[in-house]
């Protein structure tokens, strides 16, 4: 399916403010893009960069006042992603050099303190993919979607004692949970097609089989239908927009649509 997507940022700073952001998918296993712009306004200097992670990273310096930006892309991606239920985990000593990384804990994941409630979730579940997707339907059904009760200070063991939040801290938890279980996972964010209220999203790659395999654990059955801009370790590495000074975000639209 062909996916038109959009997001527009309005932000007001009173001083040059340096930013980061990852606004641009690029072409791969998962995607094609037809076509994308980044424009800002005013207009500025804009340099590109691709981080330690493979994504491409648009820095550039906030000029005081108000400040726009528009990035907007189509899309050719898979309305479906792969399932195999019975894709078995995959030891430790077997993983590809590049995937170890996601087997430790990180800054928002805090995969050490989750070996008992792992355990627990997990019991009577064939190790890998079964184990996986226990524990999405664990969050799925056991968390509360709102917003504006968690920040981004939030880490996985936060989110657990409340049990309250957004993609980002779902998919948290979900990762946490994971590597504890000595199962690579690495955070997603970008477009998801049919999202309510619509949003950036986030979710979550697990390594089991010898492959990643995509999954959501905000909603009850995950679909396709997604266009990727970043990958990482959690929300610190797949951050939209980072910022080196003191910049209000003070409007954000997304719009996601399927077309022809």
């Amino acid at each position: 399916m062909l996916l038109q997507a959009s997001c527009s940022f309005e932000m007001f700073t009173e001083t040059p403010a340096t930013s980061i952001f990852m606004l641009r998918p690029q072409s791969g296993a998962a995607q094609l893009i037809r076509q994308q712009s980044f424009i800002t306004h005013p207009q500025v200097p804009v340099t590109e960069y691709v981080d330690s992670y493979g994504n491409l990273c648009q820095r550039l310096i906030i000029p005081a006042g108000t400040f726009t930006l528009e990035s907007s892309v189509t899309a050719e991606c898979s309305d479906t992603f792969d399932v195999h239920r019975n894709a078995w985990y995959s030891p430790v000593e077997t993983l590809p050099d590049r995937v170890l990384q996601f087997l430790l804990p990180s800054r928002y994941c805090e995969s050490d303190k989750f070996t008992s409630l792992a355990t627990e979730i997990t019991a009577g579940l064939s190790a890998g993919y079964a184990q996986v997707e226990g524990i999405c339907k664990w969050i799925h059904q056991n968390f509360t979607r709102r917003y504006g009760v968690t920040n981004s200070s939030t880490s996985a063991w936060d989110m657990l004692q409340n049990r309250t939040g957004v993609c980002r801290d779902y998919t948290h938890v979900a990762i946490a949970l994971c590597r504890n279980l000595d199962i690579p996972a690495r955070m997603v964010a970008g477009y998801l097609h049919n999202l309510e209220p619509m949003d950036l999203h986030a979710w979550f790659e697990a390594w089991v089989g010898d492959r990643w395999y995509t999954f959501d654990a905000l909603l009850p059955e995950s679909t396709g239908a997604r266009i990727i801009m970043a990958y990482g370790r959690d929300a610190a590495d797949v951050a939209f927009a980072s910022h080196f000074g003191n910049v209000l975000l003070q409007k954000m639209e997304v719009s996601v649509k399927q077309t022809v």
